[in-house]
């Protein structure tokens, strides 16, 4: 099987022939196709015409797949296509022909239903020593091995320099080239799914990165004259040419569900999208999407720190996504084993426990408000309960990580015993799973903030980490240390996960634990998704750190947590138990034998039954 996105943008081969050639330039007096020559050649001008909405096109009879060519703005200016499928030499070199249709997909892969995911952040770059998608397609199986059923992969848009989180990419149809060819990365894709692997993919609509985009220079209908975001210039998706723009974004997410077969979609930071039309540009995508990926399971994802709930259903639906990720989860998790309660955390920091009870029970705990100078909301209110399903609950990933000071994950801020509950909770609750890279064996490296900057940028990007983080720059006795450079080359290796720490016995530990952990999860908990109710499920607070929450199904069985996230055992009165003829269904710190009512520290258990009488 053959997959091609046809769009208008950029370069396309023709059916009898040669090369297609549009760029949208409404601003631009002139532009010319510069065709590649060679090293030290001057490029061959081909006349581009222009039509009265600022669309410029020509055909080249002798173009082919793999020919080089850039566009000529105003006989001055030459930039790469920014609908590029392949920038094999950098943002800032010439774009390539690429046939779609030479690569050949399996016919048999549909997908697997929202139910029976569990995702796993992972950087391609960081994901490997090599850091390739060949390299990372040979540590497939091992997943798949684990329980693991989609890979969520951070950005591969093409982005300047060599390494980076991909956020501040400003080629959106260009895989970066570090990691490998458009090809490469089908391959990737294929190989995921012939281990019954779904592969999601992060996507940027909400800016362009600082360097190598020229869109300004000759379409700056593409920024908003409006709006602002947090990284400059916002995208004009309400504006006047917006409509071009809107087409813009939403070809590129049908181009990674067409023509790379992605399975499900995580848009970033949907809360920095400004657009006052309706539908609205994040709608408009969904809609497109479902109705262009009918018969397969595909599957769309948000992080929307407002909590936009109304986005969400537990069932596919145009113009909605089938989950969010739940920061309310995390930080609430957070704050109950660490104490933090700075920046985003502040609205956490009272009561965590009971926090954390309620997302575990409601999904979101709070309904969209303005938040203030670092991160806290001015009034924060209570969001109704929302579908558990359509909650992506994580103990760590990319952001948490990597917006600390030192990059540390949670294993290395909480107190020992406590980073497997954390996994735990994370994995085994009928809430969708997410595992970040490395936390599967229980790797002590740290995920940092990295991009590959250069110049007035480097400095800047370095003095602003440096204001926002060098007062927290502290080793764990509270010595003041130096703040990594996110600039450097060694950050980024800092930043890969050491595979030796999975063949000691912690990180075989860990890995026993996660893989027990889904075989629960995949016999016991995925299947009765579908009977999970909203709104009817119950925590109780017991003592200082435990909590004892049930979840209910419409078939009347509870599915029930009983945990101590303390570090003392705590002495539970004894009372009438919640479950008849409960059976166990995973337990962990908790000795065979261990009285009713002593629930041992660091401790959980997982049970299954009939609500008793």
């Amino acid at each position: 099987m053959r997959s091609r996105h046809d769009m208008p943008f950029g370069a396309a081969l023709a059916p009898t022939g040669g090369v297609d050639f549009r760029l949208w330039g409404p601003a631009a007096r002139r532009v010319e196709l510069a065709l590649d020559a060679g090293v030290g050649m001057p490029p061959r001008l081909v006349p581009a015409a222009c039509d009265a909405d600022g669309w410029w096109e020509c055909h080249v009879a002798d173009a082919t797949a793999g020919t080089l060519y850039r566009w000529h703005i105003n006989g001055e200016l030459l930039v790469p296509d920014p609908a590029s499928r392949q920038n094999p030499h950098g943002v800032m070199q010439p774009s390539c022909v690429v046939d779609p249709a030479q690569f050949e997909w399996d016919e048999d892969w549909t997908g697997r239903p929202w139910s029976e995911v569990v995702l796993y952040e992972m950087h391609v770059g960081a994901f490997t020593p090599e850091g390739t998608f060949a390299a990372a397609g040979e540590r497939l199986e091992d997943l798949a091995r684990l329980g693991i059923t989609a890979l969520q992969v951070m950005p591969v848009a093409q982005f300047p320099g060599r390494f980076g989180w991909g956020y501040d990419g400003v080629l959106p149809f260009a895989p970066q080239p570090a990691y490998g060819t458009p090809d490469e990365f089908k391959h990737f894709i294929q190989q995921a799914h012939r281990l019954g692997l779904m592969v999601f993919l992060d996507v940027v609509y909400n800016h362009f990165g600082p360097a190598g985009n020229y869109l300004g220079q000759y379409a700056p209908q593409f920024f908003s004259e409006t709006h602002a975001s947090p990284w400059g210039a916002a995208i004009n998706f309400d504006g006047g040419g917006s409509r071009v723009v809107r087409d813009f974004f939403i070809h590129n997410a049908l181009y990674w569900v067409q023509e790379y077969r992605i399975d499900g979609l995580r848009l970033d930071a949907v809360h920095a999208i400004v657009d006052r039309s309706r539908p609205d540009v994040v709608e408009e995508i969904s809609r497109a999407v479902r109705a262009a990926t009918r018969g397969r399971h595909v599957h769309l994802v948000l992080e929307n720190e407002n909590n936009h709930h109304g986005r969400l259903s537990p069932t596919p639906r145009p113009g909605r996504f089938d989950g969010q990720w739940n920061d309310d989860f995390h930080h609430a998790l957070h704050v109950t084993l660490t104490g933090e309660t700075r920046g985003y955390y502040h609205d956490y920091g009272r009561e965590p426990l009971n926090l954390l009870a309620r997302a575990l029970t409601h999904g979101l705990l709070y309904e969209p408000s303005e938040r203030q100078p670092g991160g806290a909301r001015r009034e924060p209110r209570e969001a109704p309960p929302q579908p558990l399903g359509t909650m992506v609950n994580c103990a760590n990933n990319h952001d948490q990580s990597g917006n600390r000071a030192l990059g540390e994950r949670l294993g290395q801020l909480v107190p020992p015993g406590a980073a497997p509950l954390a996994l735990l909770l994370s994995l085994l609750t009928p809430a969708t799973p997410m595992l970040f890279f490395g936390d599967e064996f229980g790797t002590d490296s740290p995920f940092r903030y990295f991009a590959d900057w250069h110049g007035e940028l480097r400095d800047a990007v370095r003095r602003g980490r440096q204001r926002e983080f060098g007062h927290m720059a502290r080793a764990a006795d509270g010595t003041p240390v130096e703040l990594p450079d996110p600039c450097d080359a060694a950050t980024f290796e800092a930043s890969r996960p050491d595979r030796a720490h999975a063949r000691t016995p912690e990180g075989r530990r860990a890995l026993q634990l996660v893989a027990a952990a889904l075989a629960v999860r995949r016999e016991h908990i995925a299947p009765r998704q579908p009977l999970l109710l909203t709104g009817q499920h119950t925590a109780q607070r017991l003592a200082d750190t435990g909590l004892r929450v049930c979840w209910r199904y419409r078939d009347g069985q509870i599915l029930m947590l009983e945990i101590n996230l303390g570090s003392q055992p705590l002495h539970v009165p004894l009372a009438t138990p919640p479950l008849a003829q409960a059976r166990e269904l995973l337990h962990h710190a908790w000795p065979e034998g261990t009285p009713d009512e002593v629930w041992p520290a660091w401790a959980a258990r997982w049970l299954m039954g009939a609500p008793a009488v």
